[in-house]
């Protein structure tokens, strides 16, 4: 089992509240369905910031290629018309 350490948060009075309700309902501490969210805060966090960096790269790399917003409008409008006709 991974060490563990306490931390102290603040919350507003009606999530505090939400939070007792979801323990009592699913028979789960409020301190275990805390550590879950922030546990799925960070790695949704972290995927986002390792794509972010990712496409940073990619975009100051000497191969990127750029296309146009316009170029990039009128391609998705097509598409959807091309969707909407069939």
């Amino acid at each position: 089992m991974e060490q563990t350490s306490t931390m102290t948060i603040r919350l507003p009075e009606t999530i505090k509240n939400k939070l007792e309700d979801l323990a009592q309902a699913t028979d789960r501490s409020k301190a275990y369905l805390a550590a879950k969210a922030i546990e799925e805060f960070v790695a949704t966090q972290e995927w986002q910031i390792q794509a972010i960096q990712e496409a940073v790269k990619e975009a100051d790399s000497p191969q990127a290629r750029f296309i146009e917003h316009e170029v990039v409008v009128k391609k998705i409008k097509a598409r959807m018309a091309r969707r909407k006709g069939k």
